[in-house]
């Protein structure tokens, strides 16, 4: 909440925009990795990898941004760029971060709880629902509370206080957060699935090991844990 409200604040400087592109990321990173599907691992080097990335990500699209729409753009255009990095961000660090996941598949299980197999597919299909909820998480309080401080901000007793603006900016976002959190993780189950005949597309050669041991077939849907 509080590094969300200094993105939004503090977007005019390169050197602000840096600073807080890495300090987004940097935290970002030890998210993902502690909300990672806890049977997968991921090495120090790829650990790196993924943040190093992320940052790249975010800090060349909010650089980027910034001078495109510097000269020809409005101040509340020019607000939302923080959001897009953001995005962009989690996009890029999501994935990199669960990466094994991708590689490897993600332990999926019967409908009793029996481990099955490890699925390419559902780990895509995980991290992705993952990344939708992460951005929808977000927008409404990076889009929307620049709309409201570019208004708030051409108020004469606003202005009075704009070194508060910050705090202001971080309440507002808060606000959004208390409510969007529970609904961005709502918009997938936790325990996510895919229909067997799903394993075609990314595992063919695990489909066939089911087959060959006789349990295609006993299980129309597989489960797995998509992580948060």
């Amino acid at each position: 909440m509080a590094i969300t409200g200094c993105l939004l604040q503090f977007y005019r400087t390169n050197t602000a925009v840096i600073f807080w592109q890495w300090f987004n990321q940097s935290f970002n990173a030890f998210v993902n990795y502690t909300n990672r599907n806890a049977q997968s691992d991921i090495t120090k080097s790829q650990l790196l990898g993924a943040y190093v990335s992320a940052t790249s990500a975010a800090l060349v699209t909010a650089l980027g941004l910034k001078r495109a729409l510097s000269k020809n753009s409005s101040s509340l255009v020019q607000r939302c760029v923080p959001f897009v990095a953001t995005a962009a961000a989690n996009m890029v660090n999501i994935p990199l971060m669960r990466q094994s996941e991708i590689k490897n598949g993600i332990q999926c299980y019967d409908e009793n709880g029996n481990k099955v197999v490890k699925s390419k597919y559902a780990a895509v299909k995980g991290i992705s629902q993952v990344v939708v909820s992460r951005i929808t998480m977000a927008a409404p309080g990076m889009l929307l509370v620049p709309v409201i401080m570019e208004n708030l901000e051409k108020l004469r007793w606003m202005q009075r206080f704009k070194r508060y603006g910050v705090v202001t900016q971080t309440l507002l976002v808060g606000c959004f957060l208390l409510f969007m959190t529970p609904t961005a993780c709502a918009l997938f189950p936790q325990q996510s699935s895919i229909s067997t005949g799903k394993l075609s597309l990314l595992d063919a050669n695990r489909l066939k090991e089911m087959k060959d041991t006789f349990s295609y077939g006993k299980s129309e849907s597989l489960y797995f844990n998509k992580g948060l």
